[in-house]
């Protein structure tokens, strides 16, 4: 039996009543890979954005002005008052201990200096500055008293000669160890261990060569303390954005 092809055109027609064709649903559009935007100044501080950190870093770049300009014996005076050993603690705790942290050791060419701005930037854009100073003061705090306290006791015990009551200590390295800590908690897993496996391996390779270990040792304290602050920086970051959510279905 010969087969007929079907006829393209009667095919819209049944029993002469013509049919329309079904419609073609159309194609959906090309999915665009999504680019993240990369926005540097981000980096950086802001007075709206991070006012305690651009505030300061504003007041230490003032105080390192000083010390790059003063005269030396002016600028040794200033940080011997300022300094946190065990002497001064046990006068004046309050005031040394906020003196201490107005001045960057080594100035602004310091790593440290660096470090502050870039570690608390990012720090207070996910907790807020009051949290943000909170881990920098308890850093600062707790890692100098860790430091001292066995200074005072060791030369009570006469292990440790009078003159380690009155060695020079100052500097805000001890706020930016426990805020690196602190915020490799916030970031992703690629970025969090790299972090602080650099930031240990550079603290502990300046123990190891033993030039001032009880600053080293204060160091590695205050980044334990930062790692030892996660559950409540992961929560302030929680409560941060659960705020902006709000602030933006509410325009």
């Amino acid at each position: 039996m010969e087969r007929i092809a079907p006829d393209p055109v009667g095919a819209d027609l049944l029993d002469g009543v013509p049919r329309q064709r079904a419609a073609m649903p159309p194609a959906p559009p090309a999915r665009r890979l999504a680019v993240p935007r990369v926005r540097p100044w981000l980096l950086l501080p802001t007075p709206a954005g991070t006012p305690f950190t651009f505030g300061y870093a504003a007041l230490l770049a003032f105080t390192s002005l000083i010390a790059a300009l003063a005269p030396p014996s002016l600028v040794y005076a200033l940080y011997q008052g300022s300094s946190t050993d065990v002497s001064h603690l046990v006068r004046s705790p309050a005031v040394v201990l906020v003196a201490s942290a107005l001045w960057i050791a080594g100035g602004l060419v310091s790593p440290y200096a660096v470090a502050f701005v870039l570690v608390l930037t990012a720090l207070e854009r996910r907790i807020g500055g009051g949290r943000a100073a909170c881990v920098f003061l308890a850093g600062h705090v707790l890692a100098t008293l860790a430091t001292e306290v066995p200074v005072g006791l060791a030369v009570l015990a006469g292990r440790l000669p009078v003159t380690s009551l009155h060695r020079l200590d100052y500097g805000i390295s001890f706020g930016v160890a426990a805020s690196t800590g602190a915020l490799a908690g916030l970031l992703v897993p690629w970025l969090r261990w790299p972090l602080l496996a650099f930031a240990a391996g550079v603290l502990l390779d300046d123990l190891l060569a033993y030039e001032d270990p009880m600053t080293n040792w204060g160091h590695l304290i205050a980044l334990t303390i930062g790692v030892s602050a996660w559950p409540a920086t992961r929560r302030w970051a929680g409560v941060r954005n659960s705020s902006r959510l709000r602030e933006r279905s509410d325009r």
